[in-house]
C-alpha cells in the first residue's frame, strides 16, 4: 500500500490530499462544534442535545437510545440545517467581499495542515518517516505564516458588513492578533535553539522536535519539552487561545458589547463556515502544542514509539505503527480541545483593556525574559 502511493502521480497525490482534508476537518470541526456543547451541559448540570435521531436507529434496542442520548445525530441535523438553510444575504453589504469573508477563512486553516504531521511509522532500516502531508524544513515557520492570514477574513468581514459592531470586531481581531502574535512566537524560540545545537543542520521542521523528545528511559533527552521548558508552554497556550479567538479572548465577537462581532450580519452556511475555520484553528494549534511540547506521537516520557510498538509486538507492521501513532497524537489533541472547551464555561470573558494589558504588558515582556534565560542555559550547557 505504502508503494502504491508513492507510485501514484503527484498530481494524484495533491488531489488525494486536497480531498483528504476537506473530509476531515469539515466532520471534525462539526465534532467539535458538537462535543463543546456536550461538554458545555456536563460542566452546567444538564443534558445538552440529545433528541434528534435518525426513525431506523430508535429501533434498535439499547443502542438507539444511547446515540440519542449522547447526541451525535445532532451533527447531522446541524449540517443539514446550515446547509438547506435560507441564507440571507443584507443589502447593505459590500456583496463580493461579504461572500469571499468566509472563504478566506477556509483556506488558511485548510492550508497549515499540509504542514504538521499527525503520527509517524518505521521502515525496513528503522528509519522514522512522518505522516504529514507536506514534509518542509520549515514546518513551523509556514504554519505560521499561513495561519497569521486568517485574520484577512475577520477584518473583510466587518469592513464589507457596512456595521458599525462588525467593523470594531475586525479592528479588535487585527489588533489581539498582532499583540500575542509576538510572545507566540518568541515561546518557540528556546524549542528550535535547542534542537538545533552547534555542528547540527538548522531545521525549524515539526518532526525534528519530536525526535529531541524520543529519548528512551529518564534522561534529559526523554523529557517532553513541558518538562524542561515550561514557561515556554504557558505562554504559547495563553497565546494559541487568543490567536484562536477563543474565550476568554474571543473580543472579536463578544456578545455582550458587539452583539455578535464581525459576523453580526452572517447567517446560514456562511455563518458556519467562520466556525468550521475557528475549530480547524483550534484543531492545528492543538496539534502543534502536543508536537511541540507533549512529545507528539510518544506515548509517555521517556517511552518513544519505538519502544512502545517493540513492546507490544507490532514494530514489523508500518501500518499498525502508524494507525498506533496518529491514536497516540489524536488523543493528546481531543485532551487540548477539551482543555479549550473546559475554559470557556468557567472562565470569565476579559475586557478589552485586559486583553491588551495581558499581551503587551505581561506576556510579551515574561517571552522575553523566558527566552534570555534559555538562551544562556542553552548556550551553557551545549557549550
Amino acid at each position: 500500500m505504502i508503494e502504491f502511493w508513492f507510485n501514484l502521480h503527484p498530481f494524484i497525490q495533491g488531489v488525494v490530499k486536497g480531498l483528504a482534508v476537506i473530509a476531515v476537518i469539515f466532520p471534525l470541526a462539526g465534532a467539535c462544534s458538537m462535543g463543546e456543547r456536550k461538554v458545555s451541559a456536563w460542566i452546567q448540570g444538564r443534558p445538552g442535545p440529545n433528541r434528534a435521531i435518525v426513525p431506523w436507529v430508535v429501533w434498535i434496542p439499547f443502542v438507539g437510545k444511547f446515540l440519542q442520548r449522547l447526541g451525535v445525530f445532532h451533527l447531522l441535523a446541524d449540517g443539514a440545517k446550515f446547509l438547506f438553510k435560507e441564507d440571507p444575504l443584507p443589502g447593505h453589504v459590500n456583496k463580493f467581499y461579504f461572500i469571499l469573508a468566509p472563504a478566506i477563512a477556509l483556506i488558511p486553516a485548510f492550508t497549515t495542515v499540509v504542514a504538521v504531521p499527525f503520527g509517524a511509522y518505521y521502515d525496513v532500516s528503522g528509519n522514522m518517516l512522518p505522516l504529514i502531508l507536506s514534509n518542509v524544513d520549515v514546518g513551523l515557520l509556514a504554519v505560521f505564516a499561513v495561519s497569521s492570514l486568517g485574520v484577512y477574513s475577520m477584518i473583510l468581514a466587518g469592513w464589507a458588513s457596512n456595521s458599525k459592531y462588525p467593523f470594531l470586531g475586525g479592528i479588535r481581531a487585527s489588533a489581539q492578533l498582532i499583540s500575542y502574535e509576538l510572545s507566540m512566537t518568541l515561546s518557540v524560540l528556546p524549542v528550535f535553539l535547542w534542537i538545533n545545537a552547534p555542528g547540527t543542520s538548522g531545521s525549524l521542521s515539526l518532526t525534528r522536535v519530536v525526535e529531541m523528545q524520543s529519548g528512551f528511559g529518564l534522561h534529559w533527552n526523554s523529557l517532553w519539552f513541558i518538562f524542561t521548558m515550561p514557561i515556554c508552554a504557558i505562554v504559547f497556550l495563553i497565546a494559541l487561545f487568543a490567536e484562536t479567538n477563543r474565550h476568554p479572548f474571543d473580543m472579536a465577537e463578544s456578545e455582550a458589547d458587539l452583539v455578535g462581532g464581525f459576523h453580526t450580519e452572517y447567517g446560514a452556511f456562511k455563518w458556519s463556515l467562520f466556525f468550521v475555520a475557528e475549530y480547524a484553528h483550534m484543531i492545528i494549534g492543538s496539534g502543534i502544542f502536543a508536537l511541540l511540547f507533549l512529545g507528539g506521537w510518544n506515548p509517555l516520557p521517556g517511552l518513544p514509539l519505538a519502544n512502545f510498538v517493540a513492546m507490544i509486538g507490532v514494530a514489523g507492521s508500518p501500518i499498525l505503527v502508524g494507525i498506533i501513532s496518529v491514536v497516540i497524537m489524536l488523543s493528546k489533541i481531543i485532551a487540548l480541545l477539551f482543555f479549550f472547551m473546559w475554559v470557556r464555561w468557567t472562565v470569565p470573558r476579559f475586557r478589552y483593556d485586559q486583553v491588551m494589558k495581558l499581551g503587551w504588558q505581561r506576556l510579551l515582556p515574561l517571552a522575553i525574559g523566558n527566552l534570555i534565560v534559555y538562551l544562556i542555559v542553552i548556550a551553557l550547557i551545549q557549550k
